[in-house]
C-alpha cells in the first residue's frame, strides 16, 4: 500500500508542476482567466497532462484507501474525482466567444462533478476520524464555498444578466477549489501513511 501512496504522491506532485509550468508560460491574468482557458496557449498540452496525473493519483491513492478498509463511498468519490479530471483535459473548453459545443458542454459538467465529488469525499473522511481529520474538513469547507462562488456567475448568467470573469475574480476562485481539493486528496493519503491512522477508522465508515 505505501508504493500505491507513494506513487499517488508523485502523480500529484508532476500534475502540480506540469500546471505550474502551464501557468509560468502564459500572458493570462490568473485572477479573471479560469484554467480552462490555458488550453489554448502555446504550452496548452500541459493541461490535459496535469489533469490526466491528478487522475491517475487520484485513483493510486483511492486504491490505497480500499486496501486500508475505508469506507466504499469515499473510495467511488476520489475515482469519480480523477474520471472527471481526465474528463475535463480529454475534452476542452471552448474558446472565449465561442456558443457551447458538446466538448465545452462535458468539460463544464464534469468539472461540476469534481468540484462536488471531493469536499463530499473530506467531509466523510473526517467523520471517518483519520488522521488530519481537522485539515480535511476545513479544506472541504473552503472548496465548497469557493464553488458557491464559481456556480453563482453561471445562476446569474441564466437569468440574461451579463457577466464576465472580467467583472469578477473567476480565475482566483477556481484555483482556491482546486488548490483545496488537492490538499485534501494529499491529506487522505497521507493519513494512510502510518498504522495508527488505519486503525483509528471508524467501522461504521468502512
Amino acid at each position: 500500500m505505501k508504493g500505491l501512496l507513494v506513487s499517488g504522491f508523485a502523480a500529484i506532485g508532476a500534475g502540480s508542476g506540469a500546471m505550474l509550468t502551464l501557468h509560468a508560460g502564459s500572458d493570462l491574468d490568473p485572477m479573471h482567466s479560469v484554467i480552462s482557458e490555458y488550453v489554448w496557449q502555446s504550452a496548452g498540452w500541459l493541461l490535459p497532462a496535469s489533469l490526466t496525473l491528478f487522475a491517475v493519483g487520484s485513483a493510486l491513492i483511492a486504491e490505497a484507501l480500499r486496501r486500508a478498509g475505508m469506507s466504499r463511498w469515499i473510495v467511488a468519490l476520489l475515482v469519480a474525482w480523477g474520471a472527471s479530471m481526465f474528463m475535463i483535459g480529454a475534452f476542452p473548453t471552448d474558446r472565449p466567444g465561442v456558443p457551447l459545443s458538446l466538448s465545452g458542454g462535458i468539460h463544464r459538467y464534469a468539472a461540476f462533478a469534481a468540484f462536488l465529488a471531493m469536499p463530499v469525499a473530506g467531509l466523510l473522511l473526517a467523520r471517518a476520524r483519520i488522521r488530519y481529520a481537522r485539515a480535511v474538513r476545513v479544506l472541504s469547507g473552503v472548496a465548497v464555498g469557493a464553488l458557491l462562488l464559481v456556480v453563482i456567475p453561471y445562476v446569474v448568467r441564466m437569468f440574461g444578466i451579463p457577466l464576465s470573469n472580467d467583472d469578477i475574480p473567476a480565475g482566483l476562485t477556481q484555483r482556491v477549489v482546486v488548490v483545496t481539493e488537492l490538499g485534501v486528496l494529499a491529506l487522505a493519503g497521507l493519513s494512510m501513511l502510518r498504522p495508527a491512522a488505519r486503525r483509528g477508522v471508524s467501522p461504521i465508515m468502512a
